[in-house]
């Protein structure tokens, strides 16, 4: 009797992480904010605008977009996962990726998304890289690529343990 009541206690403190997605969606506004934000800055001075500026304008706004992207995958996946399947009315549009992502397909898509966040961000480091000192740069490359044989090290694992080799 009392392990059955804790367990559904226990069982139904997963609510407690409904409000966490609910902020996750605060932080996705406060990014929409920040990237229109960019956008206005530079309409007025578009013409006056280096082609390299803009260039590194728009990495930024690709960047803010992969953010958002995550934040709705770990929001929508994470809520499904740990806490209650999102009912939609069928005329409401669905994502067709909605309870299909498990949390080991959540992490691969996490770490994917982390690679392409941090790609950008080299990119950008790059196409500055007359105003870097060296030491720095090779920092950058490091931690990508730490960043990139962490995924690919996470997929694998994934691979195997999926499929019991």
């Amino acid at each position: 009797m009392l392990e059955k009541a804790f367990e559904r206690l226990l069982y139904s403190a997963r609510w407690l992480l409904a409000p966490i997605y609910l902020g996750l969606s605060f932080a996705l506004l406060a990014l929409a904010i920040k990237f229109f934000e960019e956008i206005f800055h530079v309409i007025p001075h578009i013409f006056e605008t280096s082609e390299m500026d803009l260039v590194l304008l728009v990495l930024s706004l690709i960047d803010i977009s992969l953010v958002g992207g995550l934040l709705v995958m770990v929001m929508f996946s994470g809520y499904e996962n740990f806490v209650s399947q999102i009912d939609l009315e069928d005329n409401d549009h669905k994502l067709n990726w909605l309870g299909k992502l498990d949390t080991g397909s959540l992490k691969n898509k996490v770490a994917a998304s982390i690679v392409a966040i941090s790609s950008i961000h080299l990119l950008k480091i790059f196409m500055n890289a007359d105003k870097i000192d060296n030491d720095k740069l090779l920092w950058y490359v490091v931690i990508h690529l730490t960043f990139v044989v962490s995924a690919f090290a996470m997929g694998m694992l994934d691979k195997l343990t999926r499929h019991g080799h």
